[in-house]
């Protein structure tokens, strides 16, 4: 779930300027399991299911680009589950799929994976051996973990700065979110690849964006001080800079929905992930949660804070290498 600077982490903005995302992991999982397959082939399910000989007659370009960076050839049943919908909710969840996948195999193969690790190969292998027009942050929330200020270095490398914050602060700050899912969901890839072109084109787009950088950075100084007074504003401001990067990010049912949310008490809110679906999140003192509630007229879902990456939670092979 990201907060502010969504965008930075593009490399259409931060190969000229350090780019900069503060995110935070939630208790919303992808899980996957890896088997051998007795005959030799390659079982995958997924929202579909695929059952083939060899590598290159995986449709799903992910799971292909993964196993062969991962040099399985054959011989392996790989199942996952999701607690959300798996494409176009916001919520980083190909990310999640790409770096639980990754973390899977190498337990597998009996071998440990650091988190740096799997953020970098993920990203490598959406990114570069996918081709898709998406930034990091996601691969590395899913990989790291917890609360963090991302930074993206103009010549390829992240930082992710895990922020300290007072136990009650951190859970005063969750208690007053409030998610709801739109019922839409949509490729990213049009919109991300627009908002690229925008930001090359466009100096005002680039000053939007390095707004965007300075309220992770804003936000990541009120948490760190135990100050949540000016979460909801911040949260607007990149909501209202956001939606200006590129078209489609927004529309008129995600307009209404945040205006009557505004209206009904919340003191700010965004669309999370690229735009046009996915889940509305807001900030609002607790009490008025369900009166927003029935002001949007979405559903709502109930989530909490999580601080862990990606995690093995069963391996029956003894891990023997550091990754």
């Amino acid at each position: 779930m990201s907060f502010v600077g969504g965008g930075s982490d593009l490399p259409a903005f931060y190969k000229t300027a350090p780019g900069a995302v503060l995110s935070t992991t939630i208790d919303k999982y992808v899980y996957v399991s890896i088997n051998p397959k007795f005959d030799g082939g390659i079982r995958l399910a997924y929202s579909q299911t695929e059952e083939v000989a060899s590598l290159d007659q995986i449709q799903h370009r992910l799971f292909r680009a993964a196993l062969e960076t991962m040099g399985i050839k054959g011989g392996v049943e790989v199942t996952t589950t999701a607690d959300i919908p798996s494409r176009g909710t916001g919520l980083g969840s190909s990310s999640s799929f790409t770096v639980g996948l990754l973390n899977a195999v190498n337990a597998y193969k009996g071998l440990n994976s650091s988190a740096e690790w799997l953020a970098a190969t993920a990203s490598e292998i959406e990114i570069e051996r996918c081709g898709a027009p998406i930034g990091k942050q996601d691969q590395y929330a899913a990989a790291y973990g917890g609360l963090n200020l991302i930074t993206f270095n103009p010549e390829g490398s992240v930082s992710v700065e895990p922020l300290s914050i007072r136990p009650e602060i951190l859970t005063e700050l969750f208690s007053k979110l409030v998610v709801f899912y739109t019922g839409v969901t949509r490729s990213a890839s049009d919109i991300l690849a627009r908002q690229s072109e925008q930001v090359t084109d466009d100096s005002k787009s680039r000053a939007q964006l390095g707004r965007m950088v300075e309220l992770a950075y804003v936000l990541r100084d009120e948490l760190c001080t135990g100050r949540l007074d000016s979460f909801g504003e911040i949260l607007r401001e990149n909501w209202s800079l956001k939606k200006g990067l590129a078209s489609g990010i927004s529309n008129g049912d995600i307009d209404r929905w945040h205006d009557v949310a505004i209206a009904a008490g919340a003191e700010g809110g965004k669309l999370l992930g690229a735009g046009s679906g996915g889940f509305l999140a807001f900030f609002a003192p607790p009490d008025l949660h369900d009166a927003i509630e029935k002001a949007v007229g979405l559903r709502r879902v109930a989530f909490n804070f999580e601080p862990a990456g990606s995690e093995i939670l069963l391996s029956l092979r003894k891990n023997n290498e550091q990754k």
